[in-house]
């Protein structure tokens, strides 16, 4: 669980099935899902800008 100061994003199971097989059902969606998670981009925006671009490149993000 999340701590108060803790993104619900940074443990997010979905994105650990990702990283595991980007290939699976459930990281496809996760994929699909972060293109328009308010969450999601809360996370990224509360990430230092080195944090961002490491998150960038390794989930292959344009925006």
């Amino acid at each position: 669980m999340a701590t108060s100061n803790e993104k619900p994003c940074a443990n997010c199971k979905l994105r650990a099935k990702y990283d595991n097989n980007p290939k699976s059902l459930a990281g496809r969606f996760w994929r699909w899902h972060i293109g328009f998670c308010p969450g999601w981009k809360g996370f990224m925006a509360s990430l230092s800008e080195e944090e961002r671009n490491a998150m960038r490149q390794k989930y292959n993000l344009t925006k």
